[in-house]
């Protein structure tokens, strides 16, 4: 998608105060408003202009958007990185009464409900509580299996006498439960926003990307690299899982690459623990092995009738895909 330049929208700098940005926002509303504006594209203008202040006016947006912005021009193509916003928290002031749909996909990425600020936070409800804030952790896939307890680092903005946002971190000791799911939020009371009560932090968990395995659904899913005679013959292989244990497995004889084998119980830990499944790929010896190259070419002078482009189509046909 594109990035947006917000600070170009409205005309001011990356270091410009609340107050100017406010200033600059209410010319351009005047300007742009298409009650009144005589401009061409005052509506698309309108409406960039309101999807910058949204970003630029909210300390907590604003933070976040520099910090995924840095080093990014305005109408480059941009794809936010995976876990961008893990330890940022957010409150839920104002972020609830936004409609993504009304901005573009870059503000919707961002900032819509699968963004950063998303949040499932429970407002204040009176009584001096302190608010409810969110915010998402990265762990390992290995403490799904072992959970345990962890020491996080936090990063809140905060606005201070001068209006500048400056960002404070705090550290927090988390038990992180086992058999933890991505997507599961981990409450923490009375670590939320300040009040009487306190409000609670809510930490939303997705897992950093593993070399072997992911979670889809629930279901650990994970590579089993497998030569080619073990893939034709037939082979019990080991499958070594994100907790260190090694669990042997059956390859079926004639397995074709991209079948997945499903192991029951094996994934992730429950009261009720998840299935395993495991998508073979098939490894093939380097035809810069002498040994290998003289088998390659024994096999292309016996096996003329095979034709592997008819066989992927079949497989294609079957709903079968090949990896």
């Amino acid at each position: 998608m594109e990035f947006k330049d917000y600070y170009q929208m409205l005309g001011v700098a990356r270091d410009a105060s609340p107050e100017a940005i406010k200033k600059a926002y209410r010319q351009l509303a005047r300007k742009y408003h298409p009650d009144v504006s005589k401009e061409p594209d005052a509506a698309t203008r309108m409406s960039e202009v309101n999807e910058a202040y949204a970003v630029l006016s909210d300390p907590e947006r604003k933070a976040a958007y520099d910090n995924v912005g840095q080093g990014h021009q305005g109408g480059e193509h941009f794809t936010p990185p995976p876990g961008w916003d893990s330890g940022y928290e957010f409150s839920g002031s104002g972020f609830e009464q936004m409609d993504p749909g009304e901005f573009s996909e870059f503000f919707s990425q961002l900032f819509g409900r699968g963004g950063a600020a998303r949040h499932h936070a429970r407002r204040p409800t009176g009584g001096g509580r302190g608010d409810d804030r969110h915010a998402r952790i990265e762990l390992a896939l290995e403490d799904a299996f072992t959970g345990g307890l962890r020491h996080l680092t936090l990063q809140h903005p905060e606005v201070d006498a001068q209006g500048r946002v400056q960002m404070r971190s705090r550290v927090l000791e988390v038990q992180i439960p086992r058999g933890v799911r991505p997507g599961q939020f981990i409450r923490l009371a009375g670590q939320g926003g300040p009040g009487q009560p306190p409000g609670d932090l809510l930490l939303e968990v997705s897992f950093r990307p593993h070399p072997l395995f992911h979670v889809e659904n629930g279901v650990l899913v994970g590579r089993l690299p497998v030569a080619p005679w073990e893939a034709a013959l037939g082979a019990v292989v080991p499958v070594a899982l994100p907790d260190g244990h090694t669990l042997k497995v059956r390859v079926p004889a004639g397995a074709q690459a991209g079948r997945r084998l499903t192991v029951r119980g094996r994934g992730l830990p429950s009261a009720t623990p998840g299935d395993l499944e495991l998508v073979m790929q098939v490894v093939l010896p380097s035809g810069l092995d002498p040994r290998a190259k003289a088998l390659y070419e024994q096999m292309a002078r016996e096996l003329t009738d095979f034709d592997a482009r008819k066989v992927a189509a079949a497989e294609a046909e079957r709903g079968e895909t090949p990896t």
